[in-house]
């Protein structure tokens, strides 16, 4: 029944994602801003430790349509790059900057071997068996290698989880998670969190901000006249300053190292 589940949970991530693509790029500003943070941070670890900025093999996973992939090829040299996206369209998007790419649940799919770096932005909220993920990709890192992941902590969106929405993600962590899960073989160079408040016009608004991303992908049930006006009732009351409401993100780095 638990496969079952998850089967069925992988499926209406993908649908969400795939229903929002279109929009996704332009909407996700929250998740652009965390994709240029933690490359930035990468950048930083990377010439503190081997003072180059050169990847010769390098996989990221979640591209979406290539908020990270474009930060990734701006701060660095890449020789190979491979994509990987649980939304096949993905593909005509991001996809183009790299050489390879592969459409599927990473926790599923075959990744190379021998890699510089493993990185993703805003995704491995969505993986139910975290810490497995994480031995499966240090293990086909490189010595030296380099993991760079950005998720989000269990303040995350604190607005729905009051209102008692039911579309949280999974795997959200604090840093004292990612301390606890990561393989003794891997060494943290940076791991920070933070929070992002974005104020929108009316709790409406921020409905179409979370279709428009995508990122409502366990959410269920179908709202009714009479419970959307509840919900409007309730989150202008609990999170509004009187002209706009609020969403709040709540981001955190982790650039990773593993031992030589």
């Amino acid at each position: 029944m638990k496969d079952l589940q998850s089967f069925t949970d992988i499926t209406r991530v993908q649908t969400s994602f795939a229903r929002g693509l279109p929009s996704y790029h332009d909407h996700a500003q929250a998740q652009a801003r965390i994709a240029r943070t933690l490359a930035d941070h990468l950048q930083i670890a990377k010439l503190q430790a081997e003072s180059q900025n050169t990847f010769e093999n390098v996989l990221e996973f979640g591209c979406g349509t290539g908020h990270l992939t474009r930060q990734l090829c701006n701060a660095f040299n890449i020789e190979t790059l491979h994509l990987n996206d649980l939304v096949p369209d993905c593909a005509t998007l991001a996809a183009p900057l790299a050489q390879n790419f592969v459409a599927g649940p990473i926790q599923d799919v075959e990744l190379p071997r021998h890699l510089d770096l493993i990185a993703s932005a805003s995704t491995v909220q969505w993986i139910e068996d975290l810490p497995g993920l994480m031995h499966r990709l240090t293990d086909h890192l490189r010595p030296g290698g380099w993991l760079a992941l950005s998720s989000f902590t269990p303040a995350h969106f604190p607005e729905l989880a009051t209102l008692g929405s039911g579309s949280a993600a999974p795997s959200y962590v604090t840093p004292t998670d990612w301390q606890a899960m990561l393989p003794r073989d891997i060494d943290i160079h940076h791991l920070a969190e933070a929070k992002d408040v974005i104020r929108f016009a009316s709790p409406r608004d921020v409905l179409r901000h979370l279709r428009a991303t995508g990122v409502n992908g366990k959410a269920e049930g179908r709202w009714t006249r009479a419970r959307l006006s509840e919900f409007e009732d309730r989150y202008t009351e609990m999170f509004g300053d009187g002209s706009t409401v609020s969403l709040t993100y709540a981001p955190v780095w982790l650039v990773a190292r593993k031992r030589d």
